[in-house]
């Protein structure tokens, strides 16, 4: 995927006194050797600083890449000594150095290089809460990224306005557990974060949990927003909001942004009735027009695509539904397991592909004991072991395949996350409650002496599929419940995981795995495929603190070098963008971290 800087813009040349602008060369004559002196690092980004080159005209910073021309990725130029860049991946300043290029007519000279330490790359993350944090609000609770990572949508299911639609009154708490929406957007002018809107459902009630789960299209205008727990008794599109006689029977929100964020639609599902939990997650195509919803409590006891919706007799078997937009949106597919019982919560996770054309289901509470691709469904051995369902849609959507963990166990809730890559052929599936005690990719997965330490899965198509990956945490302990979240980048191979309740006290990028002295403070890991999977960083928030729950939700973009960190437990009082991160006021409120 080609790289994204978005850096012309977004550049601001630092001019102090002293530097002056070297316009003049000196007739035949290499600019003169130089060095880079410094690289500051705050949250507005990253200054770097070097020594006049005698007869430069131009200067150019590079980040280190032995691939490129002169090992220079060029970052931007500058005819001054010194720049500041804004939203480099903070991943780029881990992997490589950076240098300068001088330059006149008769050539270039290249300055020694720089690297940044893990300590340095704590001021570059950037710490966000909502506009009107409140303890118990849970901010972080779904997070989505635009596939560019420059538009954020962030939940917060505890919120408690009772105001409708977007940009409404924040202040009025008359709707407790109603729940909100935030999108930040990063803005290419000022180079910082900035809220644009606070989206609330058009009817919202009092424990709706509206935004329990959120997607973002691809280009950030289109966001779709679950509300599980919604009560409306209306079926279809934009049905009547106002009767509460089906509680917790769920309902989805798409919004547009085309001048402003509205509304555009009201969704339930053919078959909405009290207690299916519809909305619980959903997943957004690319061009956010087919949207696939998971309903993990409904009844029904069909199996396969559009069968019978009238039979509940398998309580919290769960169903997936499939919308369509094309001039208004309508189902277009109603999906239930091949070996469909009451209590696997079928689509409890959902994710699609960039073309919608691939959906991956997870049915965390399935109990067959099998193990790998297309192996027996119906032996219910092994208790809510979990399964995940592969579907494709080729004139009309058909299963593709069924698959289990390599070392599938009772309770181990294969399935409690997954993450499809954007053509669809790489899957990453979590088990938070998988008990190995091994460490790393691929190693024993037979020693269950780390309860709930938790595993990730990565399968590949090629043909068929098949698992490529079994991943542990570098530092893997019992009760991290690592694979609570996960996030893959659109070519598949960059992964993020979350570790919700993993206990050291660490902050930042690569700091010490060993120290435990904050549970539940929660960490996130970053893993990289080049011919086999490695880890590459180990993540904290920038104020780690017990009981944070970091790593609850988690997005990367699409080049895997933006990431996003949901918290719903952390306690900091502030509003806005890199406030106080130490007043610990507002328990629960809840913050987002982007790297």
């Amino acid at each position: 995927m080609a790289r994204m800087y978005f850096l012309p813009v977004c550049i601001f040349l630092l001019i102090s006194a002293g530097c002056n602008d070297h316009s003049g060369s000196v007739s035949g004559t290499l600019p003169s050797a130089f060095n880079l002196h410094s690289i500051t690092f705050s949250s507005q980004g990253a200054t770097f600083s070097w020594e006049e080159s005698e007869g430069a005209t131009s200067y150019k910073l590079c980040l280190k890449d032995v691939s490129k021309p002169n090992s220079c990725d060029e970052v931007t130029t500058s005819e001054e000594n010194s720049c500041t860049v804004s939203h480099v991946s903070t991943f780029k300043f881990l992997r490589s150095s950076f240098f300068i290029i001088a330059s006149n007519e008769f050539g270039e000279t290249s300055s020694n290089e720089k690297s940044s330490t893990s300590e340095d790359l704590t001021s570059l993350i950037q710490y966000i809460k909502s506009s009107n944090t409140e303890a118990n609000d849970n901010v972080g609770e779904s997070i989505s990224f635009s596939a560019d990572g420059y538009t954020l949508a962030v939940s917060a299911i505890g919120e408690d306005s009772d105001a409708d639609m977007a940009n409404g009154d924040q202040s009025d708490n008359g709707a407790s557990g109603s729940g909100a929406v935030y999108i930040f957007r990063f803005n290419i002018i000022s180079c910082l974060w900035e809220q644009i809107a606070y989206i609330k459902a058009s009817n919202s009630g009092t424990n709706d949990a509206f935004g329990t789960s959120v997607s973002l299209s691809a280009d950030g205008n289109t966001l779709a927003v679950g509300a599980p727990k919604e009560a409306s008794n209306s079926q279809g599109i934009n049905g009547s909001q106002l009767n509460n006689t089906a509680v917790d029977s769920g309902a989805v929100y798409v919004f547009r942004d085309v001048s402003g964020w509205n509304q555009q639609a009201y969704i339930k599902a053919s078959n909405s009735e009290a207690s299916d939990l519809f909305g619980s997650s959903l997943s957004l195509s690319a061009d956010g027009n087919t949207l696939a919803v998971g309903a993990p409590g409904e009844a029904s006891n069909a199996q396969g695509v559009n069968g019978s919706q009238l039979d509940n007799s398998a309580g919290g078997s769960g169903a997936v539904y499939l919308f369509q937009y094309s001039s208004g949106w309508a189902q277009h597919s109603y999906i239930k397991a091949s070996n469909t019982e009451a209590g696997d919560t079928f689509g409890l996770k959902v994710s699609l592909s960039s073309d919608g054309s691939i959906l991956a289901v997870a049915a965390e509470n399935e109990d067959s004991d099998s193990t790998g691709v297309n192996g027996v469904e119906s032996n219910n051995s092994a208790l809510d072991s979990g399964a995940v369902y592969l579907f494709r849609y080729d004139l009309a959507w058909a299963q593709q395949a069924y698959l289990k963990a390599s070392n599938t166990d009772t309770g181990d809730t294969f399935g409690s996350s997954i993450s499809l890559s954007a053509d669809g052929t790489t899957l990453a599936v979590g088990a938070y409650r998988e008990d190995s005690n091994s460490t790393g990719v691929n190693n024993d997965q037979l020693d269950n002496s780390a309860r709930f330490c938790g595993a990730v899965y990565l399968f590949r198509y090629e043909s068929a599929w098949i698992q490529q990956a079994y991943i542990k945490a570098s530092n893997a302990e019992a009760r991290d419940r690592f694979g609570y979240s996960t996030s893959l980048s659109f070519d598949g191979n960059t992964l993020a995981v979350g570790a919700m309740s993993e206990k050291s006290d660490v902050s930042g990028i690569n700091g010490d795995e060993a120290t435990n002295g904050a549970n539940q403070a929660g960490a996130a890991y970053l893993f990289r495929f080049d011919s086999e999977w490695t880890q590459e960083a180990y993540i904290k928030a920038s104020n780690t603190n017990a009981l944070d729950m970091y790593g609850t939700s988690i997005s990367i973009s699409a080049d895997g070098e933006k990431l996003a960190v949901g918290a719903i437990g952390e306690d900091s009082n502030d509003t806005g963008v890199n406030g106080d991160q130490s007043d610990n006021n507002a328990a629960s409120s809840g913050a987002v971290y982007i790297y």
